[in-house]
């Protein structure tokens, strides 16, 4: 285990503070924080403008966690890129870039595994091995950014993990992200997709950083969902979007529903309509009055080795989104980034552990 702070992990505040032992002017703390958070330095050295004698006494009090790359697939369809960062204790994570018309957008993880146990999900099957740290979560859009030498302007809170599971490092992290002293992208356009931790949904809507909640539905009823979802057996399901409402009424933010659609399991149009009536309580709710409180996000589901699940065929999707149309929904079929390097969320983390183990190249 590493005994010295990562630096990262201190927000302006507290970077101020730690510094005051070493006499360090509020203009020298300043250029530190901007090395840091806005040029995403790897080493005290590249702080061309700090003293060496400062930069040295730095490196024995701290250090600066790096992503180092294992594996990067790049898509020749669109540019998108999949990585494996290894971590200082040995595990690994994945993070993704996806290059829009809108800009450069991240999608991160916040803990190494998953314990929500969703059937359909890669990340979950060796269960969760450790939170990550703010610093952590930090490190990966830097070094995506200083990667491609480009600005990010989206992040996704989408990779492995459970966000609110991580609750006070994801807060953490939300802060600092969205620091004017730091990168300053916006919460409006950060995404925090969560399995339906009710406590979190409720606690994140009182901590005034509006980001998009993205609720991971994936079945119209209490019933389907505990068999897809093991989660939901401990956060029901109209509690659930109870907590959403809530979370809406509080920050205005319109809500997404993810919904992976799972060829004979979730797919047929009965469930479709199930799925309108269950989220009506939400039309009607957006301000100014019109129905843009929510929308639907269809994702066909990837298969993965370790589960029987499938994606349905063409017509069935398109017919199960028909129907939540008819019902004035507003519902759209995610678009799939990097089809030619495509795994599951989580795959591409195993493949590399496995490959590890039996010592594969």
């Amino acid at each position: 285990m590493v005994d010295t702070v990562d630096i990262c992990e201190l927000n302006m505040d507290e970077l101020t503070e730690a510094l005051k032992p070493l006499s360090v002017k509020s203009f020298r703390t300043a250029q530190i924080y901007d090395w840091l958070h806005k040029r995403g330095v790897l080493s005290f050295q590249e702080m061309t403008n700090i003293p060496l004698s400062l930069r040295e006494e730095l490196g024995q009090r701290y250090r600066i966690t790096v992503m180092e790359a294992e594996d990067i697939l790049i898509s020749k369809l669109d540019g998108t890129r999949k990585y494996i960062f290894s971590l200082y204790d040995g595990n690994c994570i994945e993070a993704v870039l996806m290059r829009y018309k809108h800009g450069n957008s991240v999608c991160i993880s916040s803990q190494v595994g998953c314990s929500m146990g969703c059937r359909f999900c890669a990340s979950t099957i060796d269960g969760c091995v450790r939170n990550l740290t703010a610093a952590e979560m930090l490190a990966e859009v830097y070094r995506i950014g200083r990667d491609i030498k480009e600005r990010i302007s989206n992040i996704v809170i989408m990779g492995s993990g459970e966000p609110l599971d991580n609750y006070d490092e994801v807060v953490k992290f939300l802060r600092m992200i969205t620091d004017e002293n730091g990168l300053n992208i916006s919460a409006r356009n950060i995404t925090l997709s969560t399995c339906g931790i009710v406590p979190g949904i409720l606690k994140l809507a009182d901590e005034g950083i509006p980001v998009t909640l993205a609720l991971s539905l994936h079945a119209p009823s209490q019933e389907k969902r505990e068999e897809i979802m093991p989660i939901a057996k401990k956060y029901r399901l109209n509690e659930v979007l109870d907590a959403c409402m809530h979370y809406y009424r509080k920050t205005g933010r319109r809500l997404s529903f993810e919904y992976s659609v799972i060829s004979g399991v979730n797919d047929n149009v009965t469930e479709a309509g199930m799925l309108a009536g269950l989220l009506k309580r939400f039309k009607g709710a957006s301000r100014g009055g019109r129905d843009g409180a929510f929308h639907i996000n269809l994702i066909p589901v990837n298969p993965i080795k370790e589960r029987s699940y499938r994606s349905p065929d063409r017509s069935t999707l398109m017919r199960f989104k028909d129907t939540l149309e008819s019902e004035g929904i507003n519902v759209t079929v995610r678009r799939e980034m990097g089809r030619d390097i495509s795994s599951a969320c989580g795959q591409l983390r195993r493949r590399y552990i496995e490959n590890a183990g039996s010592g594969s190249d």
